[in-house]
């Protein structure tokens, strides 16, 4: 019953099918309980039936190419007949929301595909049938229950069998089953609604399964196909919850898309622009309290690319950097000022990563500057060149102390007296989002203070700097 021949007219089964409704089934070797299990079925499996005592059926399940005896009352008999197709489809409707019932909804959704005519197949089997098996993989993914580890592992063995392909993502030591989506991509090619075409375009560009193997420019090619996906999604007749998703995939794209233009030397400053203006059209207002996760996942995303949004950088007279290519892909910074040029430079390093040269900013003494520098997608540091004793040293401030793969952490201001620095610092650490405002010591690089508003800390208050007030996205409600 793959999905491939879905559309292909069904022959007429010689003997009618059962679907397995339960968890745990046994397929038995005689008609009775006490009689010894030959296998375990699980909810979604499809047998032949093949005749009936008392209160089981005989069955032959092709998956596992057994025959035996299952308990009637742990099955239902399906007909695969046109007339029929409208009833398969109504149970498709009823389980396509229900969680834990994903298999079992599949198997409906792929009898309805074999029944029905092919000229009465729309959008909607498909739209339910990727949302189940989303909804799957995501289960199998978050489950930490021992009781249901076989069942999910048996339900995803069910639903291969129908053609539906989940594949593992491997990343920094875990693991996460995503679904290809090729219901999806069906369901916006037969003429889906608005709804359902939102549906689909978030599922298919879940960064979540974006498969971290991709080389450079594949991953800059994948991102530009989910920006065209994402764009051809109207947005008249979308519940406004919708539209905040929308918006906030977008703005996550965009600032991936402005990040790797940036890296192949391309302007990017409107795609860094896109994304500030998709993260600032979400309507906080109407945020489902379950999407709060996925607006910060994006105000990172969108906070660590946002200098590619700013005008070319002017060279000031006093303390500042200049960048000069070195090895293929790397670029060289170094730091100047009036009596320091590039052939004696009063310290200079190398990074694979992008170099902000626009978010330099020098305190007033000249002893020390700032540097956002972006070495992944979504990750930015902030670099920090400061004079200890009589020497200059450069030093990393990353968003986080581990997990670098979403965060950001910025200059925020100088506080009078070269000793103090204003930070601004968002990062998903173990799953869980930090976002807060910090005074940091540059002799030891320690946070002093900290908060999760300026005004609750009143030096940050006082002294944040006025640029960076207006351009952060961290100030957001």
């Amino acid at each position: 019953m793959g999905l491939a021949h879905a559309a292909e007219p069904a022959p007429t089964p010689a003997n009618p099918l059962a679907i397995v409704t339960l968890d745990g089934t046994a397929l038995r070797a005689q008609a009775r309980h006490s009689a010894t299990p030959q296998a375990v079925l699980w909810q979604g499996e499809t047998l032949e039936v093949r005749g009936r005592t008392l209160d089981y059926l005989q069955v032959y399940d092709h998956r596992i190419e057994r025959a035996g005896f299952v308990r009637a009352s742990r099955v239902r008999i399906v007909s695969m007949q046109p007339n029929d197709a409208p009833e398969l489809l109504a149970v498709v409707r009823f389980l396509r929301d229900m969680p834990g019932s994903e298999a079992l909804g599949i198997a409906y959704a792929a009898a309805y595909l074999k029944a029905a005519p092919g000229k009465a197949i729309d959008a909607e089997p498909f739209d339910a049938l990727g949302v189940m098996a989303g909804r799957l993989a995501r289960r199998a993914s978050t489950n930490r229950s021992k009781a249901l580890e076989q069942a999910l592992s048996g339900q995803l063995e069910v639903v291969a069998d129908y053609g539906v392909a989940i594949h593992s993502i491997a990343r920094d030591g875990s693991v996460r089953l995503c679904y290809d989506g090729d219901a999806f991509r069906r369901a916006v090619a037969l003429n889906a609604s608005a709804t359902q075409k939102a549906t689909a375009a978030l599922a298919l560009t879940d960064p979540a399964c974006v498969d971290p193997g991709l080389t450079p420019v594949q991953l800059a090619a994948f991102d530009t196909w989910r920006a065209e996906l994402l764009d051809r999604v109207p947005r008249e007749g979308v519940p406004r919850y919708v539209q905040n998703r929308l918006h906030m995939r977008v703005a996550s794209v965009w600032s991936a898309i402005a990040f790797e233009r940036t890296r192949s030397q391309q302007p990017a400053q409107q795609a860094a622009s896109r994304a500030i203006d998709e993260l600032a059209a979400v309507d906080t207002r109407a945020l489902v309290e379950s999407d709060r996760d996925d607006y910060n996942d994006a105000a990172v995303r969108v906070g660590a690319s946002r200098w590619a949004a700013e005008p070319a950088f002017k060279t000031p007279q006093g303390l500042h950097i200049v960048t000069a290519a070195g090895h293929p892909g790397e670029t060289c910074i170094a730091l100047l000022d009036r009596k320091h040029d590039a052939k004696s430079p009063l310290a200079q390093r190398c990074t694979y990563g992008a170099v902000w040269a626009g978010s330099a900013r020098a305190n007033a003494g000249g002893t020390a500057l700032a540097l956002a520098v972006q070495p992944m997608t979504s990750w930015r540091e902030l670099w920090l060149f400061h004079v200890v004793g009589k020497q200059w040293v450069i030093d990393v401030l990353p968003p986080a102390d581990d997990d670098p793969q979403l965060g950001y952490i910025e200059f925020a201001g100088w506080v009078p007296g070269d000793r103090l620095m204003l930070a601004a610092r968002e990062a998903r650490v173990n799953g869980r989002f930090i976002h807060r405002f910090e005074i940091l010591d540059m002799a030891s690089l320690a946070t002093t203070r900290q908060a999760d508003k300026p005004s609750s800390l009143s030096q940050f208050y006082r002294y944040q700097d006025a640029i960076w007030r207006g351009q952060t996205v961290s100030l957001r409600d």
